[in-house]
């Protein structure tokens, strides 16, 4: 309730002052072209990007110099650090790259967001920018309309910066006339109290505008126009600094833990960042004076000089913080702890920080399924046929594994797929449906989200096998039939048998294995056909009863049926490892058919 009342306000205000002064309408214009070129622009660069980004954030956040450098990189190419925090946080939160590889982006992406700033000072504030922004906006208008998504991406990335520099010069224009009638720096604060106030506006703004680049094209050219001191510009330069972390926080609200954390990262080091600067400004800007005559840069050109500003207390800050990432690490660990869990198994990889990447998405959808076969449903199959978990993954002879393997445990099939199943396979379909739903994705990327539906509907009738097997297994081995418990034994042999493979497959890079699980499969499928002639000899001896006999016909069906879902899970999951997360095997999200 609160924000909307506080937005309607806002409206209001701002309604208001542009009907008050015309030339705070050319500033507001400028903002809004501005950002609507930034907007434009990430949904550009995300076209040459998305692809391999995922593939190119694995490698570099193992370590930490790599990862800041690339945050640097990846910001200042797509002129948004609110972009590269949200992008990070899914990617953490799906398990892509680690907490203190995504610490490192994030101070990487501080840095890199200084690069608006050198954009809007050298070549914004000194050329007439708006006949280079109109050719922009003609051909990235023509290439928009293509059919090719790498054209539309090319595009946008020429209209988006059209717009962000036609927005330059309808704000420089605005102040230069608004200073003809008012005078701002009229307004301005010196001294330490100037540093908080302005600080403080600073943050005001770029958490209305959303981002920080914004903030600093505004401050730059409020500067160029005289309109604010430049004591008080730097002061803004750090608010805007601090209000760029309200993205990562909102970001971080249907995250999981681990993006919860990343997110608290990025705060912290933005507020030491900002208190560093603050307490030592002075000293700073005495480091921007020694390096203006370095580059030089004129002693009076401020945009230059505040861009410098920029960079450099972001670079302090970085150096600041990287002796105590490991500190801050495990303070976040220790700080944000993982609820404690209940009786009913919640997803790992699935929130909705993952669904605002393709190559998230998909990556935590695959990691939960892989999570629920190999855990859980290889807990239910194991135990519901009595049989120990270590015994499958031993080299142990299968005869003997079954020989040791009669004494019945205490498990209810049912119970376990309601604590254990139900929810998460309820979480995978939403998941899957929801970004085969809204986001654009191509037909290969569609159909392994398909596969992976189809996946977790194969393990949920694999439990409704293993509780029909589980009930005539438990009565077998407590009877007294030596016949019957055979019959049984050769079941479970048959699945644990197809188990290990299974093990096998999944944990060892060898071929033979996946030519052993098609042998077993097409084994399983000529079993269904054939008549089983030993069940019948018993019959006609006497060795079992008829209910014995029954339930023995239904039980060979039934196991046939469990070996080939586990094995047509597996080759789901497992067969062609490194097609799309692997090795080179970039995801080319961008081909949409």
């Amino acid at each position: 309730m609160f924000r909307k009342i506080s937005f309607i306000l806002f409206l209001v205000l701002l309604g208001y002052a542009l009907l008050l002064n015309p030339n705070f309408k050319t500033i507001a214009a400028g903002i809004a072209i501005l950002l609507f070129g930034m907007i434009l622009l990430e949904q550009g660069f995300k076209v040459f990007t998305k692809g391999f980004l995922r593939n190119i954030l694995k490698k570099v956040t193992n370590k930490l110099y790599k990862s800041i450098t690339v945050g640097a990189i990846v910001t200042a190419i797509l002129n948004s650090s609110s972009l590269v925090s949200v992008i990070t946080i899914s990617f953490i939160s799906a398990g892509l790259i680690s907490l203190s590889g995504g610490i490192g982006l994030i101070f990487g992406a501080n840095i890199g967001s200084t690069a608006t700033s050198w954009l809007v000072a050298a070549f914004g504030l000194k050329i007439n920018i708006a006949t280079l922004a109109m050719p922009m906006l003609v051909f990235g208008l023509i290439f928009s309309f293509q059919k090719k998504e790498a054209l539309k991406g090319l595009g946008n990335v020429l209209a988006g910066l059209g717009f962000f520099f036609l927005g330059i010069f309808f704000m420089k224009d605005g102040f230069d006339v608004f200073s003809e009638s008012i005078d701002l720096t009229k307004y301005a604060i010196p001294g330490f109290l100037g540093i908080l106030v302005y600080t403080g506006l600073g943050i005001v703004l770029t958490t209305i505008l959303q981002s920080s680049a914004a903030t600093m094209a505004l401050v730059l050219t409020a500067l160029a126009a005289g309109q604010i001191e430049y004591e008080n510009a730097l002061a803004l330069a750090i608010g805007a600094n601090i209000g760029t972390t309200i993205t990562a926080i909102l970001g971080a609200i249907g995250s999981n833990i681990a993006g919860k954390r990343l997110a608290a990262a990025h705060v912290i080091f933005n507020l030491t960042t900002a208190i560093f600067a603050i307490v030592f400004l002075k000293y700073i800007g005495n480091v921007v004076n020694y390096l203006s005559t370095v580059f030089g840069i004129s002693q009076t050109d401020y945009t230059l000089k505040l861009a410098l500003f920029h960079t450099v207390f972001n670079v302090f800050g970085v150096l600041l913080m990287i002796p105590f990432i490991k500190k801050l690490e495990v303070l976040l660990i220790k700080f944000f702890k993982e609820k404690e869990q209940t009786d009913i198994d919640k997803p790992k990889f699935l929130n909705e920080a993952v669904l605002k990447f393709p190559s998230a998405t998909i990556y935590a959808l695959t990691e939960e399924t892989k999570h629920l076969y190999k855990h859980t449903i290889f807990e239910i199959v194991t135990h519901g046929l009595h049989i120990h978990r270590d015994d499958i993954k031993s080299d142990q002879k299968i005869k003997k594994v079954i020989a040791k393997s009669h004494e019945a445990m205490e498990i209810d099939v049912e119970e376990l797929y309601y604590k254990k199943v139900k929810s998460i396979y309820s979480e995978i379909l939403k998941y899957a449906s929801t970004a085969q739903k809204s986001q654009d994705l191509n037909e290969k990327l569609n159909n392994k989200i398909t596969d992976i539906k189809i996946a977790n509907r194969k393990m949920v009738e694999i439990v409704k096998d293993v509780k029909e097997l589980n009930k005539n297994v438990t009565f077998a081995l407590n009877q007294d039939n030596k016949y019957l418990i055979a019959e049984y034994d050769a079941f479970r042999k048959m699945v644990v048998k197809v188990l290990r493979v299974i093990y096998l497959f999944r944990t060892q890079d060898d071929e033979k294995y996946a030519h052993k699980l098609a042998e077993l499969k097409k084994e399983a499928k000529e079993n269904v056909k054939k008549n089983n002639n030993v069940i019948d000899k018993l019959i006609r001896k006497n060795l079992i009863t008829a209910e014995m006999a029954s339930s023995l016909f239904n039980d060979y069906f039934n196991v046939n049926d469990l070996v080939k879902l586990l094995i047509d899970v597996a080759e789901i999951l497992y067969e062609n490892k490194d097609d799309l997360f692997e090795n080179n095997g970039f995801l080319k999200e961008t081909t949409v058919k």
